[in-house]
């Protein structure tokens, strides 16, 4: 019976051993611990939606939580597509074509001077304090032949990417932009 009863408690002992190692490596990665990183990029602009303004408003700073970026007319709309990333190569294809948009036409929150566009549905991005999980790539809206008709053609997979927050933080402009690896 002893036996029985020892055997019990060090299996018991052992499962809640494993299962709080498991907790505490799934909690550290969920803060971007155990990540290795490459730098791929830089932040060159910040903009937000405002409720009532057409045009992007641009920041020197955002702040990032799970429900996206703070402030904006987005935030806590939907979480698989709450932070905007694009890249300054839209706007050149662009201006490439003789035309001129406005930084933040695209209704990017985060402009790189890094393309994004190739990467996987759940690559994490670290940039400054946050650490976003892309979740999926971003459609044309028509929007954008206000400007020009041949815009979402020229656009058709280069307008942005979409993220969610992984872990909240804060972005500023000139900030890296690492690829994070497990």
């Amino acid at each position: 019976m002893f036996f029985i009863y020892k055997f019990i408690i060090v299996h018991a002992a052992t499962i809640f051993d494993v299962t709080k190692n498991m907790l505490i490596f799934h909690t550290k990665i969920k803060q971007g611990a155990f990540m290795s990183s490459k730098m791929v990029g830089q932040v060159l602009k910040l903009f937000i939606s405002k409720s009532g303004v057409s045009e992007r408003v641009e920041r020197d700073a955002v702040a990032l939580d799970e429900l996206g970026v703070v402030e904006d007319k987005f935030y806590n709309k939907n979480i698989q597509r709450s932070v905007l990333i694009a890249s300054i190569e839209s706007y050149n294809l662009i201006k490439n074509y003789g035309l001129e948009m406005p930084f933040g036409y695209l209704g990017e929150n985060i402009l790189l001077d890094y393309n994004p566009y190739a990467l996987e549905v759940g690559t994490k991005l670290k940039i400054g304090s946050a650490t976003l999980e892309i979740s999926q790539h971003c459609t044309i809206c028509n929007h954008l032949a206000v400007i020009d008709v041949k815009i979402p053609t020229l656009l058709k997979n280069d307008r942005g990417i979409f993220a969610k927050v992984i872990s909240d933080g804060e972005i500023k402009n000139g900030d890296k932009v690492y690829m994070a690896e497990l």
